[in-house]
C-alpha cells in the first residue's frame, strides 16, 4: 500500500496505467462466457499445460502464432524507433508512447477476440515453463543493472555485475519485449485467478514499455511495484493449484523484495530493519505450523535468482571478452 501511495500521489498517469489494466484484467473476466467452449484434455501433471484445445488445427496454431509475430514486431520496431530520437526521459507523454500505448490496447482486444474464437495460444507448441523462464530471466536482468543504483545484498554493491548491467540497462527492452509478448500470447485469456493476476501483470509491464523514454518510465516506486507483483503472482497460482506451494512463492519473492528491492526506495534504515524481522518473524510462524523439515522453501526462490545473476553475468562477461578479443585480431 505504501509503494501504491507513492505512485498515486507521484503521477496521474501511473494511476491511469494501474486502473486501465485493472479495467482490461475486469474485461477478460466478464466476457468469459462468450468463448468457445473447450473440453479439455485431463491433467496429467506440473509439466501439462491444462487450458488447451486438444483438437488444434492449422488456423487455430496460425492465429496464436501470427498474432504474437506481429506484436513482438511491432515492439521491436517500436523500440528500434524510440532507441534512434534523442532518449531524453520527458516529463509527460510523447507521440510514441500514445502510439504504443494505443497499440498494446488494440492486441490485449486482438487476443481476446482470438481466444474466443480459436482458444489457441502458443502453449500448444512450448514447454510450460518457457513462460516462467522467461519471466525469471526478465527479473533477475532487473537485479542485475539496478545493482549499479540500489546494489544486489541489503544495499551493498555487488562486483562483477559492471559489464552485464551496462548491457542490460542499454539493452534490456529488447529481451522484456519478447519475454513480455511470448508469455502474453502464450496463454489463452481464461479468468481463473492465476490467468487474471498474469494477465493483469503483464499488461502493467507491457504499459510500462510504452512509457519508454519517460519520468513515468523511472518512477522508483512505480519500477519496484512491477518487480513485487510477482509475488502476488506467484501465491495466487499456487494457491490455485493446490500444490502447498503458496509458501515458497510468497516468501521466497518477498525475501528478494527485503534482501534487494526496498533498498533502492530511499526509505529510513529503522523501516527497512522492521520490514525485515517482520519478515523473519512470518518465516518462523508459519513454518512452526508447516513443519521445520520444509524451512528451505522460502530460501529457493531467492537462491536461483541471486545465482541466476552471477551466472548470466559471467556469461556477458565472457562473451564480452571474446569478442573483444576477436576485434583485436582482426585489426592485426
Amino acid at each position: 500500500m505504501l509503494l501504491l501511495k507513492k505512485i498515486i500521489n507521484h503521477s496521474g498517469v501511473l494511476w491511469a496505467v494501474i486502473i486501465t489494466a485493472i479495467v482490461f484484467t475486469i474485461f477478460i473476466d466478464q466476457l468469459r462466457p462468450f468463448i468457445v467452449k473447450v473440453a479439455f484434455l485431463p491433467d496429467s501433471g506440473a509439466s501439462w499445460y491444462y487450458w488447451k484445445r486438444p483438437d488444434a488445427d492449422f488456423i487455430s496454431h496460425f492465429s496464436a502464432w501470427g498474432c504474437y509475430a506481429l506484436h513482438q514486431i511491432f515492439l521491436l520496431w517500436a523500440i528500434h524507433k524510440a532507441r534512434r530520437g534523442k532518449r531524453i526521459f520527458h516529463s509527460s507523454l510523447q507521440s510514441h508512447n500514445w502510439m504504443m500505448l494505443a497499440v498494446t490496447s488494440f492486441f490485449i482486444v486482438l487476443h481476446w477476440l482470438q481466444t474466443a474464437i480459436w482458444y489457441d495460444g502458443l502453449a500448444q507448441d512450448v514447454s510450460v515453463f518457457s513462460p516462467q523462464i522467461a519471466v525469471i530471466i526478465m527479473l533477475v536482468m532487473i537485479m542485475v543493472f539496478e545493482n549499479r543504483r540500489r546494489g544486489l545484498f541489503f544495499g551493498i554493491k555487488s562486483r562483477g555485475l559492471e559489464t552485464a548491467g551496462k548491457l542490460f540497462a542499454k539493452y534490456h527492452a529488447y529481451f522484456f519485449s519478447f519475454a513480455l509478448t511470448y508469455t502474453f500470447w502464450f496463454h489463452p485469456m481464461e479468468n481463473t485467478w492465476g490467468h487474471l493476476i498474469g494477465f493483469y501483470y503483464t499488461i502493467l509491464i507491457l504499459f510500462q514499455g510504452a512509457l519508454m523514454y519517460t519520468k513515468y518510465h523511472i518512477n522508483r516506486y512505480w519500477t519496484v511495484l512491477l518487480e513485487v507483483t510477482v509475488l502476488a503472482h506467484g501465491t495466487l497460482v499456487a494457491v490455485e493449484q493446490g500444490m502447498g506451494l503458496s509458501s515458497m512463492f510468497f516468501f521466497g519473492f518477498a525475501g528478494v523484495f527485503i534482501i534487494t528491492q526496498m533498498h533502492g526506495l530511499g526509505w529510513p534504515k529503522i523501516l527497512r530493519a522492521g520490514l525485515a524481522l517482520a519478515y523473519l518473524i512470518g518465516i518462523v510462524v508459519v513454518y512452526d505450523q508447516r513443519g521445520w523439515n520444509t524451512i528451505d522453501e522460502p530460501f529457493r526462490i531467492p537462491v536461483i535468482m541471486y545465482l541466476s545473476a552471477y551466472i548470466l553475468s559471467l556469461l556477458i562477461w565472457l562473451i564480452s571478452r571474446i569478442v573483444m578479443r576477436h576485434g583485436k585480431h582482426r585489426n592485426i
